[in-house]
């Protein structure tokens, strides 16, 4: 079984020392490594073993993270509901506030935290506060883009001391290209997709660190139903 308690033991330790929270990555793809027939459109691939195991590691951590991409597309509920758990808290990547005002993150049990850009619409902020929304205005590390170091040290020094990042592509191709994952919880399903690849932004090349490209060390893999889980740390 994947070893959720062992791998996320020492956070609250790592946050204290690092000053950000404990980063599991976690998502599923195909045999060719896409995680979506195309962009803005959901696909489903995780079997339901699969999918327990995902509620399983969001009852794990503090805070689940997705880019407002995912918000558009999928309309996810980040909440636990195949085992028991406590919900984290949601935190969504939105530096232009494109979250919609009917999205089912409104209505979640904890008001979501949305990290935009400083300076942001006032009226966009009114209307999401309104609704029960946390905004984090923070600064930007490239045009239209937040800080994922300034969202890392918000979130810590909120008490988090560990978060769960679930997507889309470009969050997941900015927190690995940044070397920003402790932890690595990858669902494989035995499908060819050919579509959207979890990649850096812009499809260019991860960049290579001392010794080679991003690697996974303390390995294990196991079968859920048709699908491989493969987890580990990512070496830095």
């Amino acid at each position: 079984m994947v070893p959720i308690e062992r791998l996320t033991a020492g956070a609250r330790e790592y946050r204290q020392k690092s000053g950000r929270p404990l980063v599991t990555l976690s998502y599923a793809q195909g045999l060719d490594g896409s995680i979506a027939a195309c962009q803005g459109q959901p696909l489903a691939l995780s079997g339901p073993q699969a999918l327990r195991l995902t509620h399983q590691l969001r009852g794990a951590h503090d805070a689940i993270l997705v880019g407002i991409g995912t918000v558009l597309a999928d309309d996810p509920q980040l909440t636990v509901r195949l085992v028991e758990g406590e919900n984290p808290q949601p935190v969504v990547l939105d530096g232009r506030l494109r979250t919609p005002l009917d999205s089912r993150l409104m209505q979640h049990p904890l008001r979501p935290w949305i990290a935009t850009l400083e300076g942001a619409d006032p009226g966009k902020v009114a209307q999401l506060e309104k609704l029960g929304a946390v905004i984090y205005p923070l600064p930007a590390a490239e045009p239209d883009r937040v800080s994922l170091l300034a969202l890392l040290e918000m979130l810590a020094g909120q008490g988090l001391d560990s978060l769960m990042v679930e997507g889309g592509a470009e969050v997941i191709g900015a927190f690995l290209s940044q070397k920003l994952v402790n932890l690595v919880v990858l669902t494989i399903a035995p499908v060819f997709v050919g579509g959207l690849r979890a990649t850096t932004p812009g499809g260019s090349v991860f960049p290579s660190i001392t010794g080679g490209f991003p690697r996974l060390y303390e390995m294990g893999c196991e079968i859920l139903g048709e699908d491989l889980v493969v987890w580990g740390r990512l070496a830095a």
